[in-house]
Order: structure tokens, then sequence, then C-alpha cells
């Protein structure tokens, strides 16, 4: 790896470093349309029929505080993240309280919430099923459980998650709700340059756990040339959404 690269891309990781909230720089081009869902827009439509609401790792409350302003439910949100903790209690101030906590255990009275979201944050199935109330529902995109599975030739040590898409609906139906809806979507996507995929290495610490440039620069050196090569990295993202309801 020459100097200059390596200047490049420990500029792109140190950005990463920085991050707070949960808004990315440096996105992937989608080679063909989104998702045949608007999440937030779904999400909207739920909020305006709910008096009450949990929002399960709201990172920094980008989406919630959005959320929030078109909707009087009385809303709660979870942030484990020491770093996104404050930045979403400081942009919710007034309009939800953010409690720090694993959203896999729930410090919550049972049948509190009409509605639970949760974006890209991990649940249980159980705890969501214990705090909505009756009749209420839970709302939830995910990533596929295996995106960017091209990078594996270069980075075998990439995380392996289990199949959660199938996992949440059996867990949810286990818990006593009904899935009303189960939709996956997967996409081409580029990215343009190599700094901007280690951006989201960093960022994003689970996918390629103790990723660093230094420990990863032979395999990272290989991606420089097929940067070079084709313009370029074309990988396989995905989304899928999850609704389901109590009885």
């Amino acid at each position: 790896m020459t100097d200059a690269l390596l200047r490049d891309l420990e500029r792109y990781a140190d950005a990463a470093r920085r991050l707070e909230g949960w808004v990315l720089e440096y996105e992937p081009e989608p080679l063909r349309p989104g998702p045949p869902w608007d999440y937030k827009a779904r999400a909207s439509e739920l909020c305006a029929r709910a008096g009450t609401l949990l929002d399960l790792g709201t990172g920094g409350g980008e989406v919630l505080s959005r959320l929030l302003a078109a909707s009087r439910a009385r809303a709660v949100a979870t942030e484990w993240w020491h770093v996104n903790a404050p930045v979403a209690g400081r942009r919710l101030a007034g309009r939800a309280p953010v409690v720090r906590t694993s959203s896999l255990e729930l410090p919550f009275a049972d049948s509190r919430f009409d509605l639970v979201l949760s974006r890209h944050e991990e649940l249980a199935p159980s705890e969501v099923a214990r705090v909505l109330a009756p009749g209420g529902r839970l709302l939830t995109q995910q990533v596929i459980p295996d995106p960017w599975p091209e990078l594996r030739e270069f980075f075998p040590d990439m995380t392996r998650f289990p199949d959660h898409y199938a996992g949440y609906q059996r867990g949810l139906q286990e818990a006593g709700l009904a899935i009303e809806e189960a939709r996956e979507f997967r996409h081409p996507v580029r990215f343009h340059e190599l700094g901007h995929l280690v951006y989201h290495l960093v960022a994003a610490p689970w996918t390629l756990p103790g990723f660093s440039i230094d420990t990863h620069g032979e395999p990272l050196a290989r991606l420089s040339v097929e940067f070079e090569r084709e313009g370029g990295l074309v990988l396989t993202d995905g989304l899928y959404l999850l609704q389901a309801a109590a009885p």
C-alpha cells in the first residue's frame, strides 16, 4: 500500500471515529430503485394512531425527532451506545426521554406502549411482546443478515450474523404476535472510493470486528486494485421490513 493511499484511508477512518449520531457520510450509490416501502412514512402513519411509543436504538434521535414533530404520542427512546445517547438526549429534549439500556432487556412495565419502532436495532421478540399494549404494533426495518457478501473474499473474518429475518418472525409468533407484513429487498450498490468503504467498516465495527488499516492492510491493498480496475466496487446490500401486531 502506497503512503498516499494510506494517508487517504486514514482520513476516512478518522472521520468515522468522530461520528456522532447516526447520519453516515459517503453512502454507496444504489444501482436500482430503493425498497418498495417507506419506513419513515409507515412509522409516521402508525405514530399518528398511537398514544404511547417506544423507539429502540434511536441513534442520535434523527428519525424520531421528525416523527414526533407530526405526532402527539408520548414517546420514550432507548440508546445504548455512549456516543449517541447524549446526542439523542439533546435532540429529543422535551419530547422523549432517552434511556441508556440494551434493547434486549427493556426496563419498562408490561403493556406500556401502543407502538414499538426499531430501525436497524436488534430486538428481543419476547420483550417487544411484553411491553406492547393489547392491539399494539411493532414496526422494524433491519439490514439483511448477510450484507456485502462479496467482501468475504477479502475479509474472511467478517461477522456471520444468524438469519434474524426468519428468527424474528418465528420469535414474534411464538411470543403471541401476528405477523402483518414481512418483506425483504436486496439490491446492488457501488462504492466509488475505497475510503468510503473504510469509513463504513470503522463506523460499524460489528461488520468486521478488529478492523483497522494496519491489521487489514493486505486485503485493503488488493481491494484498491479492484477499485482502480473496475472504477468502484459493487456489493449486494439489502433491508427487510417486519410489522407485527399484539392480540
